[in-house]
């Protein structure tokens, strides 16, 4: 699909690009589905990038602490609490440049992959910059998805971020992918970008081969002492048409609702659903920003008639197939 192709479908009359949409959405996944999706910081705070969007970043300052690696124990508890209240994916994120195999750090993150993957979860994780050897490594710990969001256009891109490059973010989805990881990888509404950025985003991300596993549509939360901290809220049309078209886009994607979510009532999250999105994450944090509770998004899903939607089998290892037989059982 070309740039002009979905400069077209964006600008439809919301109600026609709506309908479109969701026939592509139930063409291609089970209706009244929704995956529930728990992410966990491991490491917080202290990282060298300068992402203007990012509490995490030490070149700002947003008065959060600073958190080590947590220890295996500590996130087994967060990961068993998550399957237990329904999620069937279990993300990890670690506030860092990227991880160097070999070092101490990594081994201890690749524990952690090995003995939540024992939970029969899809597990996925977020580290920063990747090479192959690192993927290979993660692959065989049992991550089954890398996150690694692009956040917008590559024209807009330099005044987001200037301490690594989009060349450096496509490298570590193709060194994932090589792996044979799912990739999840999304963007940025809110940070001053043009419509034209956001299908500039959405034109890369339906090049990829083969095409994300899943898209995070986020919503930029503004925190005091970043330089985002005062952009103005995405209007929920304009959320709706960007989640309306990825989904037309990349029919076999999962559109997740990420972050922001909060901001949204109940009416503007249930057209997104409407609109394609079939994901969302669940846990009332999302790393540093708040989310709705699991007992709200419950609550929504029931008014609504969703269920949560199965992990992807065909992703699991052997060992994360008989823990969820297990579970099931």
């Amino acid at each position: 699909m070309t740039l002009s192709e979905l400069h077209d479908l964006y600008h439809q009359p919301v109600f026609q690009l709506l309908d479109q949409a969701r026939a592509v959405c139930r063409a291609n996944w089970p209706d009244h589905a929704i995956q529930l999706c728990t992410l966990l910081s491991i490491k917080t705070g202290g990282c060298s990038e300068d992402c203007a969007y990012c509490a995490q970043s030490s070149r700002h300052h947003t008065g959060l602490a600073r958190e080590e690696l947590l220890g295996l124990d500590t996130v087994l508890a967060h990961a068993r609490r998550a399957r237990a209240s329904g999620a069937t994916r279990f993300c990890m994120g670690a506030a860092w440049r990227g991880v160097r195999e070999g070092t101490p750090k990594f081994a201890q993150v690749k524990r952690i992959v090995s003995e939540v993957a024992k939970l029969g979860m899809e597990v996925c994780v977020t580290l920063g910059e990747l090479t192959e050897r690192a993927a290979a490594e993660l692959k065989e710990a049992g991550v089954t998805a890398y996150n690694h969001n692009l956040d917008t256009s590559p024209e807009f891109y330099p005044n987001i971020v200037t301490t690594h490059t989009y060349a450096d973010r496509l490298r570590t989805i193709r060194a994932a992918q090589q792996a044979g990881l799912d990739v999840c990888c999304g963007g940025i509404l809110g940070m001053g970008e043009t419509v034209g950025d956001r299908l500039r985003l959405l034109e890369i991300l339906i090049g990829f081969d083969p095409a994300p596993e899943s898209v995070p549509i986020n919503c930029l939360v503004g925190i005091d002492g970043t330089p985002l901290a005062d952009a103005q809220p995405v209007g929920i049309f304009d959320l709706l048409r960007m989640i309306a078209v990825t989904r037309i886009a990349l029919p076999g994607t999962k559109v997740r609702l990420s972050a922001g979510r909060s901001y949204l009532t109940k009416e503007g999250q249930a057209l997104c659903f409407y609109a394609g999105a079939n994901s969302i994450f669940y846990g009332g944090k999302l790393l540093t920003t708040p989310s709705p509770t699991e007992d709200e998004d419950l609550a929504l899903l029931r008014e609504l008639g969703l269920t949560p939607l199965e992990p992807k089998k065909a992703c699991l290892n052997d060992l994360q197939k008989a823990a969820l037989t297990v579970t099931a059982a």
